[in-house]
């Protein structure tokens, strides 16, 4: 009312209400009932960003629950949301955004189908602040981090991380775009897990505070719808894949699945060139250490077989995969020749 009658507007551009807070019952709060949650508790038992990310985690425009049991839910969300933040922080040291980051068009196809999921997730996000919907944050980080990052894209990547040398192109790439999916991350949440996101900022070395930082930018070249149906369809394979390995780990056939092979068989008229256009990357995406793709009358119209054997080969004891390479060179009789190749170029 004061604004009003100074400067004749209200100094906001809009209010945001919400509903009536509750016990895990469904009642209201009071201390007749003694099913009030002090705020001060919970800040000082799980810390701030928990209870920031209560506030965002329910649909505001009804009532919100509260409860020592979704409390511990919304923690147990947030560490994987701070996990997926420390596996990207560990993997850049001693990367250089701006010495050693990759084009668009430079990076492998895989790094470039996560940087679409990203671009996706930032505009998902974007539209939930300005619309008011703050519930689909959480949930559309959350599903990213543990779908799309953790059960695949970070899994898979892995291998490439450990494996080949910093500064090749494989290394290069998925640095780049783990930069990318941190930087933006962490923007997106700052508001909401402020201190977290601030923690993160200051671990990647800046001097400046998250909190005064632009907003990631939307961009139309990094989003590839048809880049994310390829990949859409490659996930679904994987699916079977992985289920096959679990059953034979299940059965004590094998351990890692690294000492797995695996063969694709599709009908006379499958499409084996789809499988094939991913070439020498299906061991690693599959997480097996080598896999065959072949077309087999026996198959009908429309179905994949999946069978899983024992490696071919010996372990290598630097990448744990099973090549026939390992010991065919004489100064690295344990290594496999992708492994020999890099250690030669240090």
């Amino acid at each position: 009312m004061v604004s009003c009658g100074i400067s004749g507007q209200a100094p906001y551009r809009s209010v945001f209400t919400h509903g009536f807070i509750m016990d895990g019952e469904g009642r209201k709060m009071s201390k007749s009932l003694g099913n009030v949650i002090s705020p001060l508790d919970i800040i000082e038992q799980t810390g701030a960003d928990i209870l920031r990310l209560w506030v965002v985690s329910g649909d505001t425009s009804d009532d919100i629950r509260i409860s020592p049991d979704s409390l511990a839910r919304l923690s147990e969300g947030y560490r994987k949301i701070r996990n997926t933040f420390k596996y990207l922080l560990g993997n850049l040291h001693g990367f250089d955004f701006k010495k050693d980051a990759l084009a668009l068009d430079e990076l492998i196809e895989v790094d470039r189908w996560a940087l679409s999921k990203l671009e996706a997730l930032t505009g998902e996000v974007t539209a939930a602040y300005e619309s008011g919907q703050l519930h689909r944050i959480y949930h559309a980080v959350y599903n990213f981090c543990v779908r799309e990052m953790s059960s695949f894209y970070l899994d898979v990547l892995k291998d490439r991380l450990y494996t080949d040398s910093m500064q090749s192109v494989s290394g290069r790439s998925c640095r780049t775009v783990l930069y990318e999916i941190l930087t933006v991350l962490a923007k997106c949440l700052s508001p909401v897990l402020s201190f977290t996101c601030e923690e993160v900022w200051q671990n990647l070395g800046f001097e400046s505070s998250i909190h005064l930082e632009s907003w990631p930018k939307l961009s139309a070249k990094k989003r590839d719808c048809v880049l994310e149906e390829r990949w859409g369809r490659f996930l679904l394979v994987r699916e079977k894949v992985l289920k096959a390995l679990e059953e034979k780990r299940e059965k004590k056939e094998i351990g890692n699945s690294l000492e797995a092979g695996v063969e694709l068989a599709l009908s006379k008229n499958g499409d084996t060139e789809f499988l094939k256009s991913f070439k020498s990357d299906l061991p690693g995406l599959f997480l097996v250490s080598n896999v065959e793709v072949l077309n087999d009358p026996t198959v009908s119209d429309g179905e994949l077989r999946v069978s899983v054997t024992k490696a071919q080969g010996q372990k290598c004891e630097r990448c744990w995969n099973y090549r026939e390479s390992v010991g065919t060179d004489k100064n690295y009789e344990t290594l496999c020749h992708r492994c020999v190749t890099v250690l030669k170029r240090v």
